[in-house]
């Protein structure tokens, strides 16, 4: 579908026209297709390290089924929020908004192991920290010196670092067959493998919708060949589908209100970075699909409705919203600005939501075929965070802000022990390994003059950087 058969230039570039429906609504589900599979992945992901059940007969099948559902629901409404708007709420821009990846270094260590009652606390967490980011809106233009590349880099990378482990344990077999001899077996491991290069040819070699879906049709892929090789049985895939409702609400306060402080206090830091993310992304859509910056009351608006997107997720047992990156250069690719395309989408993705039925079939794919995508995904969070890096001058000064931040962040994520006698709640936020990283960061990069010496930056490298004499290291 080419860009001049929708509508002509000036068409093209106004968020407000609205293209032909024939064409809009197939644009709008490409939309969904590019997230689908990241949007729906944390959910899995939090329920694992809960600890829930992944089989159909479990006993927290409906629990997770659940998640799955309220992940698609307000994923769409939060991206209404964005296309349609409500007053303030809203950049009126073609936002697409899902379930972040940033949070999960959060909640993974709220929920471990804790089953059902480790969510009241979780779900609390979101509701205040939602609140707290659209707060954000109102002075988001006058914090962004705080958040330069170097700090937002470094972020994105941890949360990129942090996760690679579970999409490696997933691949091979995941946390609850660790201690079984197929844990790491070839015949796992050829599941991931044959999504990873499925999801590589068709983002390479392949174009159009094939090359925006191309995670989600490896796991098809990978769905079909767990089936062909006896992994998953088609008895489970009909077992889930049977014990799934055909139509199911959100229920409010479904795991009820429990206010802990490494909950709060993580989501509300972490809605700087969300917020930060978000700012990007728009200025990406306003440059890629208009030619034009973004305006105050459009970053404005966005960030509203991350943080009011969030809240409400919250209040009905869903994960926090941001916008998605991967939509961001859908607008750019496709040529087409107008929001009503992605409205159609957000609509397309709540019908989706409020079918147990659509996330029945999401749960049955096995846990290897989804460490194939995950490998990919999380990867993918890391080269987005060494991007964002590239644009650091890289002097001395910045080297060891980088230096320190991250060995901090990324030594307490690897060895989480080492603060095992904290309070839980700081104990929680310390092991994430983003937060005192970005504090650290902040910090650092604030305080620390900028006309530090630029005369080698090997006295921190150890040389590594080729710099300087090699008979008299750092000169």
């Amino acid at each position: 579908m080419t860009s001049s058969s929708i509508g002509t230039p000036d068409q093209l570039r106004d968020p407000d026209y609205t293209p032909p429906l024939a064409k809009a609504i197939p644009l709008g589900i490409q939309h969904v297709l590019a997230m689908f599979v990241s949007n729906v992945t944390p959910a899995i992901i939090v329920a694992g390290a809960a600890g829930f059940g992944f089989g159909s007969n479990s006993p927290d099948f409906p629990e997770l089924l659940y998640m799955i559902q309220m992940s698609m629901v307000f994923a769409g409404i939060a991206t209404l929020l964005q296309t349609v708007s409500a007053g303030p709420v809203g950049a009126r821009l073609p936002i697409v908004q899902g379930t972040s990846f940033a949070f999960l270094p959060i909640m993974i260590p709220l929920v471990a192991g804790k089953g059902v009652d480790g969510l009241a606390a979780l779900f609390t967490g979101v509701i205040v920290g939602g609140i707290f980011h659209a707060l954000l809106g109102t002075v988001i233009g006058r914090i962004r010196f705080a958040l330069p590349p170097l700090v937002t880099g470094l972020v994105v990378t941890l949360i990129g670092l942090a996760l690679v482990k579970v999409g490696i344990q997933y691949a091979a077999g995941g946390v609850p067959a660790m201690d079984k001899p197929e844990y790491g077996s070839l015949l796992n491991w050829s599941a991931a493998v044959i999504v990873i290069m499925v999801t590589l040819g068709l983002k390479f070699f392949a174009r159009g919708m094939l090359s925006v879906s191309a995670v989600l049709v490896g796991l098809i892929v990978g769905y079909v060949y767990a089936i062909a090789i006896g992994m998953l049985p088609l008895s489970a895939i009909g077992g889930s589908w049977e014990r799934a409702a055909a139509f199911a609400l959100p229920q409010p306060f479904k795991y009820g209100v429990e206010f802990s402080a490494a909950a709060i206090i993580g989501f509300c830091l972490m809605a700087f970075v969300s917020a930060v993310e978000t700012v990007g992304d728009v200025s990406g859509i306003t440059k890629g699909g208009a030619g034009r910056e973004a305006t105050d009351n459009e970053i404005r608006g966005a960030t509203f409705a991350d943080g009011v997107g969030s809240a409400i997720a919250g209040f009905f047992g869903a994960l926090p919203n941001t916008s998605f990156s991967q939509n961001v250069g859908l607008v750019a690719m496709t040529g087409v600005m107008s929001r009503h395309v992605v409205t159609y989408g957000a609509i397309f993705l709540i019908v989706c939501g409020l079918v147990p039925k659509v996330g029945a079939i999401i749960r049955t794919i096995p846990i290897e075929v989804l460490g194939g995508g995950v490998i990919v995904m999380f990867g993918m969070v890391v080269a987005a965070g060494i991007s964002m890096l590239s644009d650091v001058h890289w002097n001395r000064r910045n080297m060891v802000i980088f230096a320190i931040a991250l060995s901090i962040g990324l030594g307490l994520q690897l060895e989480p022990r080492a603060v095992q006698y904290l309070p839980d709640s700081l104990r929680i936020l310390m092991t994430s390994g983003l937060l005192p990283a970005a504090f650290i960061a902040i910090f650092l990069n604030l305080v620390l003059p900028a006309e530090l010496s630029e005369e080698s930056t090997d006295e921190v490298s150890g040389g590594l950087s080729g710099r300087g004499d090699s008979t008299t290291p750092g000169v």
